[in-house]
């Protein structure tokens, strides 16, 4: 069995059982017409059938080559799908004097709210699509894209979710593009970030996964620029991977000494 046979076959048995333990059998997909949402997306559709629902949730600057991306992929899977435009949440609130910046973490925050009330009507899951690149990296809006109940992909390299797509057979036209969230017109991950996904991922496997020191990295021939780009993302954003923090004030806290498994049973 090949490394990505036996990765889905975790992953399928790991979002069966972690939904289930929940007492529902339903779950929503977020999909963008991206590499990300389309692994999650057919995952799921391989655990759950026709109890998946994806959710398309364009505004007035999504491209419509992602509109019809994530169409092919639903009719080449056959999933089940329902389209609601942000556009008009989006257009309400923006103003004159909002950057890029704003303009993308405000329209990733309305995506996730319009999927999680989705998810209230249809009694599912979300989950999320945050590879561990982006994770690591802070490279996603807080109660946005980073938001969920069930991450099948979070332990995955965004290297890694190519793979995996390929051996999945996500359309070759979604894995081929440039990574991009298609916050705003002709926004690209890499370009924002700086460095290709291969480059940063090299930089992750050996700090993380191999706990290299920078001076070792360096010492490796890694550009110091980027040693240091890395490094510092992973710590300033801590904060995207942690519960928010609640200051002790009892003998049991939250997070701190009150901390039960999330599938206890009674």
């Amino acid at each position: 069995m090949s490394k990505y046979a036996m990765i889905t076959d975790y992953l399928t048995r790991f979002l069966d059982d972690e939904v289930r333990k929940t007492g529902l059998r339903k779950v929503v997909v977020g999909l963008s017409g991206g590499l990300d949402s389309a692994v999650v997306a057919v995952l799921a559709y391989k655990t759950f059938g026709d109890d998946l629902l994806c959710v398309k949730m364009p505004s007035h600057y999504s491209s419509q080559s992602s509109l019809d991306d994530a169409d092919a992929l639903c009719e080449t899977f056959g999933i089940r799908s329902e389209t609601h435009s942000i556009e008009v949440l989006l257009r309400a609130y923006e103003h004159e004097g909002m950057d890029n910046l704003r303009k993308g973490n405000f329209s990733a925050r309305m995506r996730m709210a319009t999927l999680f009330d989705i998810s209230a009507r249809e009694s599912a899951l979300v989950l999320g699509t945050s590879n561990k690149s982006e994770l690591m990296l802070g490279y996603g809006t807080l109660y946005g894209d980073l938001a969920s109940a069930v991450n099948p992909i979070g332990d995955l390299y965004k290297t890694e979710v190519f793979e995996l797509a390929r051996y999945l057979g996500v359309p070759a036209s979604i894995i081929d593009k440039p990574p991009s969230a298609d916050l705003w017109a002709g926004q690209s991950d890499e370009e924002e970030l700086g460095y290709t996904y291969v480059q940063l991922d090299a930089v992750l496997r050996r700090y993380v996964e191999e706990r290299a020191s920078k001076e070792e990295l360096i010492e490796e021939g890694i550009d110091p620029g980027l040693a240091d780009f890395v490094i510092t993302r992973i710590y300033r954003n801590q904060f995207k991977r942690k519960m928010p923090v609640i200051a002790k004030l009892t003998s049991r806290t939250i997070n701190h000494d009150f901390n039960y498994p999330r599938d206890i049973t009674l």
